[in-house]
């Protein structure tokens, strides 16, 4: 059975960070796009950032300079470093692996709060 586990959620104050993960039970996870998706209360889900399996990545205008997503395939995780959070930053994080058009798997989310 294909999981995908986030933790590393939280409250953080403005300005501070955090590092989300997300450990996959993919088989062939070094060959699956990883990536981040956020929702925000009465919001569409967007992408936040995602990496290929050669290692390119790709963020959201948003968040640029501040996110980095990394992954570590020996351990099947993939990481999103969250720095210099804004209010704007809360909203519940989800983890996605994506390979070819036909496997596509989602974790349950993370709730991430951004408030003084």
């Amino acid at each position: 059975q294909v999981q995908l586990v986030e933790s590393g959620g939280g409250l953080v104050q403005p300005g501070g960070s955090l590092r989300l993960s997300c450990a996959a039970s993919l088989s062939m996870f070094s060959f699956y796009t990883m990536g981040w998706y956020r929702q925000a209360p009465g919001k569409q889900r967007e992408l936040v950032a995602n990496i290929r399996s050669g290692g390119s990545t790709n963020y959201a205008d948003s968040v640029k300079g501040r996110f980095t997503i990394s992954r570590d395939n020996t351990n099947k995780t993939v990481y999103l470093q969250m720095n210099s959070l804004e209010p704007e930053d809360t909203a519940v994080y989800f983890c996605n692996g994506k390979r070819l058009s036909t496997f596509d798997y989602w974790g349950q989310g993370t709730q991430v709060t951004v408030s003084s």
